[in-house]
């Protein structure tokens, strides 16, 4: 035992820190949330939320710890997407990130502390940001895209019941692309995974559509991958 300790005491020593990247969704838009950074070489620009690793924690749960202690949310659910380890991607030296990421509804998801550095940003905005944390929401929105087009991520932003319109919207938002109505419709009602509940929309300006649900029981248990659907 005394040698293992000897062993791991002359490693290298160097921070490990976790980075989470919060999607969120609102009014037909992509949106990050992100702090502006307390570094004097990166005043004034926007970071996301991070901290170091303490040395009793386990990765997943320093993620969590640092979006409860910032944001004050803990119904939050988080993937780690991606290790970063650039030589220089930290101005103070050597760290290593890991990524979490996580998907939500932002109006189901309100913020419990209120800082005025703390924002909701849409990502098509983003362009110069501290450290290397765009790259590092770049990488995530790839996997959010891809992730999409496998798995019904994306119902969970969504109302219980919701037209075809705010679901094309929706993926629309998050793939950066315009979908030809007809055959985005077409691909879902083939799937068989939405229920037409019998009632419209209502105050609406444009001419009410059906609502559905998304049968998520069904999903589960036919186990099916949406992997190689292309809209």
């Amino acid at each position: 035992m005394a040698d293992a300790v000897q062993l791991v005491q002359s490693y290298p020593q160097m921070p490990l820190t976790v980075d989470c990247v919060i999607f969120g969704f609102e009014e037909n838009k992509l949106k990050v949330l992100l702090i502006r950074s307390d570094l004097e070489v990166y005043k004034g620009k926007w970071s996301l939320l991070g901290d170091i690793v303490k040395s009793t924690e386990e990765l997943d749960d320093a993620a969590y710890r640092v979006l409860r202690e910032r944001t004050g949310m803990t119904d939050v659910y988080l993937k780690q997407v991606q290790t970063f380890s650039k030589l220089n991607r930290h101005p103070g030296g050597r760290v290593v990130t890991v990524a979490y990421c996580s998907l939500l509804n932002i109006r189901h998801h309100e913020l419990q502390i209120t800082d005025n550095e703390l924002h909701w940003q849409s990502v098509r905005s983003l362009k110069d940001m501290a450290f290397d944390h765009k790259e590092i929401i770049d990488a995530c929105y790839n996997w959010l895209q891809k992730s999409i087009q496998e798995h019904p991520l994306g119902f969970n932003l969504l109302p219980e019941k919701f037209s075809l319109r705010e679901l094309q919207n929706l993926y629309e938002a998050i793939l950066n692309v315009e979908l030809d109505r007809r055959n985005f419709r077409k691909k879902f009602f083939s799937m068989d995974f939405l229920i037409d509940t019998g009632e419209l929309e209502e105050d609406v300006k444009h001419r009410p559509g059906k609502l559905y649900q998304f049968n998520f029981d069904k999903y589960e248990k036919s186990k099916r991958k949406w992997i190689g659907i292309d809209f």
